[in-house]
């Protein structure tokens, strides 16, 4: 079925190409809001970048040019506040959280964004576009500033579906006794007492002063896409108001159409000890830092765990002591970082017996599959099923769910067929290889199992450690002959095994897990 994709504008699913005019092949322009780099990205950070690169990767697979721009809010109120209370400047805060965002971006193979834009860059044509509203009398000038005038947009509101007279409670809205409405927002603002590095040069009555948070948006989205985007997208929160204020502006200014779909993700949501739903917020304590997290779960497990959901359903971290450094992370990311052993296992056995490394597997589209047998045709139905939840409105999780269905197959054809038995045929294993680059195809899709993860051992990989852990290995396997071998009613044989399961007990207590085999035992970390 083709891709169909929902607007929040609309509030509806439209066919991809009939709501955007685009085809295969055409270029597709998509904006998505990026942070204010005045502390170090959160996970929440994560959430839009992770979801709209697999929005990317998802219409690239099918074939469109898709130019991603996210911008960087490097001049705000939160930066200044933050720069003075650390007792340095503006310009050196946010080149070192913009760099802190670009290692996050890179730890969860978020790839695909082609231009960060900073605010700063586009002061002149913010500006600009600020004196054509003047002109058009949808904005206005007073000592402290110039205004956009809602009461003069006549659909204000359409894409928060609010009434502009009840919106004076939004996030962010600034009051100003000099307005002519309350919901009315600053498009350029003059504070005599901010640093100089905030402050530029403008033709407004109010002199220097710097852009508004919404404006910023506009003048980076128009400039560097054209006035017309096909995609806008960013967390639920913004809907309303920069979403809605930047609606407004723009097409105010150009007289058409600012974005053709809305795609707004789902938050993030906790509970604390007590089960007591919360948000992620610095006043409560409970920010789990990009970086922090990855001391605890990989960058591929974060990932998952955010497309495992539907991009605009919120994502449930489960629940989180943050006061207590023995949960240094919510319990969620944990279930996920152990979810993914089912896939990083299959990857080993599939080298076992193919010799081939799954992360050096060819990831281009197979139409082909050869051999027209159960398993064949079963990994054809999943690969279809796993395109449909994609088409209805790139729906990771069920995506997700394939991939599941899809390893367990896998795994089951290779018992069934004893594949890790050396004397097994060829056919079988190409059957397996063929399964196995199927699932390489889609993970890719989404941005997941980009390479293998980092090796873990007890000690450096010290020769020292592999001889004990093989001695113990030698002494299980031991242990396991003579309790096989023993008659059943011998008071021995249960002990014995009791002595194995010991073996396998403490060392899982140590993180060591051990696979007992055709071949033999192999055991690993994690």
């Amino acid at each position: 079925m083709p891709l169909r994709v929902y607007s929040t504008l609309t509030r509806d699913k439209k066919n991809f190409t009939e709501a955007t005019g685009k085809k295969p092949g055409d270029t597709v322009a998509m904006y998505v809001c990026g942070p204010t780099v005045y502390k170090p990205s959160h996970i929440g950070h994560m959430v839009g970048p992770v979801i709209f690169d697999t929005v990317k990767r998802y219409l690239a697979y099918l074939g469109y040019n898709v130019k991603w721009v996210v911008n960087i809010t490097d001049v705000d109120d939160k930066l200044i506040a933050q720069a003075e209370k650390l007792n340095t400047t503006v310009p050196e805060l946010s080149a070192r959280m913009t760099e802190d965002y670009f290692a996050c971006l890179k730890s969860l193979n978020v790839t695909g964004i082609d231009t960060f834009p900073r605010a700063t860059q586009h002061i002149g044509g913010m500006v600009d576009v600020i004196n054509a509203l003047i002109k058009k009398d949808y904005a206005y000038e007073v000592d402290d500033g110039v205004y956009f005038d809602v009461s003069k947009d006549d659909d204000y509101g359409k894409l928060s579906n609010r009434d502009p007279e009840q919106m004076e409670s939004g996030t962010r809205m600034e009051p100003n006794a000099k307005k002519r409405n309350p919901g009315d927002f600053a498009l350029w603002k003059s504070k005599p007492g901010e640093p100089k590095e905030v402050q530029f040069d403008s033709p407004f009555k109010c002199g220097r002063g710097r852009p508004g948070w919404h404006i910023e948006c506009t003048c980076m989205a128009i400039a560097l896409l054209g006035q017309t985007l096909d995609i806008h997208g960013g967390g639920l929160d913004l809907q309303f108001p920069h979403h809605e204020n930047e609606l407004a502006q723009s097409e105010s200014w150009t007289g058409k159409a600012f974005a053709h779909v809305w795609m707004h993700n789902g938050l993030l949501k906790l509970k604390d000890k007590d089960g007591n739903e919360a948000k992620m917020a610095g006043s409560l304590g409970n920010v789990l830092n990009v970086a922090d997290a990855l001391k605890h779960v990989s960058g591929d497990a974060l990932r998952f765990f955010m497309l495992k959901t539907h991009y605009r359903t919120p994502i449930d971290l489960g629940i989180w002591d943050w006061n207590n450094p023995g949960t240094p992370v919510p319990n969620g990311l944990v279930e996920a970082a152990e979810s993914l052993q089912t896939f990083y296992r299959f990857f080993e056995r599939f080298e076992r017996i193919t010799g081939a490394s799954f992360f050096a597997l060819d990831k281009s589209m197979l139409t082909n599959f050869g051999l027209d047998d159960p398993i064949q045709n079963e990994i054809k139905s999943l690969r279809t099923r796993f395109f449909e939840y994609m088409d209805d409105d790139f729906n990771t999780g069920g995506a997700v769910g394939v991939l599941y269905e899809l390893i367990s197959a896998l795994n089951r054809f290779a018992d069934q067929k004893r594949l890790e038995d050396p004397a097994t045929g060829s056919r079988e294993k190409t059957t397996l290889h063929v399964g196995t680059t199927v699932f390489r195809e889609l993970s890719a899709v989404l941005g997941l199992f980009k390479s293998a993860p980092a090796k873990k051992s007890l000690d450096n990989g010290d020769e020292l450690v592999s001889g004990l852990m093989q001695l113990l290995l030698d002494l299980r396997e031991n242990l396991r002959t003579t309790a096989k071998g023993a008659v059943k009613d011998n008071p021995l044989k249960k002990p014995l095994f009791d002595q194995t399961d010991l073996i396998r007990k403490r060392l899982g207590e140590l993180g060591v897990t051990l696979e007992d085999r055709p071949g033999g035992t192999t055991w690993r970390v994690g």
